[in-house]
């Protein structure tokens, strides 16, 4: 059990390391590095409660929120908020896993919700098309178009306009 809390936090901390070490751009375009990023209109407490609600609205399956900051807090370490959702729909997701096992990394659907040094609230995914092209996938174009058609609306919920 302790392995597998230390490989999750060790997963969460990697995620905010990259997602923080980037400056985050308004809108969904990636850029190379897979990332979408997307300004919320709401702190990090009601986007996270906006995006739970519109999860659970949708039939999704929530698995797990983990409170970073909080977790950094623990450890000794400030750090500035920062919730990792971690959600998906597994008859979806498991299609990717038959394309190639390896996507397992990148399943369930992970989404950041972070504070910026200004003070703004982002929140953060991985791009669907790139986790096809970094698995190889060829054979799930629209299973990866539903999957990102569901995470942008999960996402416009809390858009800033």
């Amino acid at each position: 059990m302790y392995t597998r809390t230390s490989r999750l936090l060790s997963a969460a901390f990697l995620g905010l390391a990259l997602v923080s070490s980037q400056s985050p751009a308004q809108g969904t375009a990636p850029g190379t590095d897979g990332l979408i990023r997307i300004r919320s209109a709401y702190s990090v407490d009601e986007t996270v409660e906006r995006i739970k609600k519109d999860i659970a609205a949708k039939g999704i399956v929530f698995f797990m929120a983990i409170d970073q900051s909080k977790l950094a807090v623990d450890a000794g370490i400030a750090v500035r908020p920062s919730t990792l959702l971690v959600f998906g729909n597994p008859p979806l997701g498991a299609q990717f896993l038959t394309s190639n096992p390896y996507s397992g990394l990148d399943w369930p659907v992970r989404l950041l919700v972070l504070q910026d040094e200004k003070g703004a609230v982002w929140t953060a995914y991985t791009d669907f098309a790139w986790i096809a092209r970094r698995y190889g996938i060829t054979d799930r174009q629209q299973q990866f178009a539903t999957a990102s058609g569901v995470v942008e609306s999960i996402t416009s919920t809390v858009r800033a306009r």
